[in-house]
């Protein structure tokens, strides 16, 4: 079994899935070992629907259609804009899960971002679950997910409700090589400060 800091090292964003679904009860599972995230007074704000077979379609329809009011195809001869849009649409159907994570808004401020930090750590957890499993994810925040008319078109109120992420599922074809992280630079505050008293 993978470790946690192998997990976190090795863990890559995939853009290639092969053609297959992941069973449902894995699925199931990576989800329910994500819901070991911290939050706040053990709200548990996150949700999620997965769209997959025939619900990928009319999912996939909405992002297009939101592409398009969002003028993603603006300045493009009708031919090429449909080109384009098809091309996208094609590429987006072929991947295998799109779990979407979405959380109620707080009309707190303070307790509404501690809910979405909380998702957005349910969001890794899930990532570094499904990588243990073989699964690879890319977790996506694209423009759509602010856009009011695909909220309502999935079935949610923008007025009551916050699209986290879409985290595309499915077991990797391709595994892209590791990246170069840049050392973090810590500073260690060790005596009293706001005081100029010499």
């Amino acid at each position: 079994m993978m470790n946690v800091i192998d997990a976190i090292q090795t863990r890559r964003s995939i853009h290639d899935f092969k053609n297959e679904l992941v069973d449902e009860a894995v699925l199931q599972e990576i989800f329910q070992i994500a819901s070991w995230a911290p939050n706040h007074r053990l709200k548990e704000p996150w949700n999620v629907v997965v769209y997959q077979n025939e619900g990928a379609q009319h999912y996939v329809d909405l992002v297009i259609e939101s592409y398009l009011r969002q003028g993603f195809a603006k300045g493009y001869s009708a031919e090429k804009a449909d080109k384009m849009m098809n091309g996208i649409k094609q590429f987006l159907i072929q991947i295998p899960h799109h779990a979407l994570i979405y959380l109620e808004r707080d009309s707190d401020l303070h307790k509404f971002e501690e809910d979405y930090s909380a998702v957005c750590a349910f969001i890794q957890n899930a990532q570094l679950a499904a990588w243990e499993k073989g699964v690879g994810g890319l977790w996506t925040t694209s423009p759509y997910i602010h856009d009011t008319e695909f909220i309502k078109g999935i079935g949610l109120d923008p007025a009551s409700h916050k699209v986290a992420g879409v985290i595309q599922l499915g077991y990797p074809a391709r595994i892209p090589e590791p990246k170069a992280r840049r050392k973090v630079q810590l500073t260690f505050q060790n005596e009293s400060f706001g005081s100029n008293s010499k």
